[in-house]
């Protein structure tokens, strides 16, 4: 599959799960979508990319004057705008539809895992940034270990096929850097997440969930989600994220 045919693939798939993603309480709330939002305070006009349900840009209304919500899902969009009366727009991450330095603060939170060309999308962002201008960023990452990363990757695709693939910590800040940002501060942390929800979510066929119960019980699930099974039904299990604030 190209990197069109894998973005006409995404769009396709989260239009028909917009709604779910509203209700998420993985996206919705936490001490991640806090941190980010608060490192945007005072943001004259923001963007978030990628926007989902709008949550991130919700966020972001508490402290910037004007936000929009882009998302290259028109479904997306319009849940956003609808649950949370934001300005919306239908964008492609990698080709955005801005003028250079159009914007002081930019945000992209859960998302890049489903970037084809994730070096594009951070140099798309320090184009539209004006100079001194906010990058809160937030994503899944995969292990550092070459194996670990691969069972990882192949996991998310068996629940979710647009997942693109995760990153470690270390390649994001590179292309930060390559792009021209300064890393201000960069964390990781563990989510914690309803392994089941997790996976209806993205409403995978009865063959990828039988896959998924088989994977999920592996030695190496337990290493990258940190899962605990008891009697048979899995009672913890949690993703590392990145958040990462770069100044142009």
């Amino acid at each position: 599959m190209d990197d069109l045919d894998h973005k006409r693939a995404t769009t396709a798939s989260f239009g028909d799960v917009a709604r779910s993603y509203l209700d998420s309480d993985v996206h919705q709330s936490g001490a991640d979508l806090e941190l980010l939002a608060s490192w945007c305070d005072g943001a004259n006009r923001a963007l978030d990319i990628a926007c989902g349900a709008g949550h991130t840009a919700k966020a972001l209304t508490e402290n910037a004057e004007t936000v929009f919500a882009a998302d290259a899902t028109p479904a997306m969009v319009e849940t956003a705008t609808e649950a949370f009366a934001l300005l919306g727009i239908v964008a492609d991450a990698e080709r955005l539809p801005f003028a250079d330095g159009s914007f002081d603060a930019v945000t992209c939170r859960i998302a890049a895992h489903h970037f084809p060309n994730p070096q594009a999308f951070v140099n798309e962002v320090a184009r539209i940034l004006a100079p001194g201008g906010v990058f809160a960023f937030e994503d899944n990452i995969a292990p550092e270990d070459d194996e670990l990363a691969d069972f990882y990757n192949r996991f998310e695709r068996l629940r979710d096929p647009t997942h693109g693939e995760a990153y470690s910590a270390p390649e994001w800040l590179a292309w930060f850097r390559e792009a021209g940002f300064t890393i201000d501060e960069s964390v990781t942390m563990r989510k914690e997440l309803e392994y089941e929800s997790w996976v209806e979510r993205t409403n995978p066929d009865a063959g990828s969930r039988e896959k998924l119960a088989e994977f999920v019980r592996k030695p190496e699930a337990g290493t990258v989600y940190d899962v605990s099974v008891e009697e048979g039904t899995i009672r913890g299990f949690s993703n590392e994220k990145v958040l990462i604030r770069a100044e142009k």
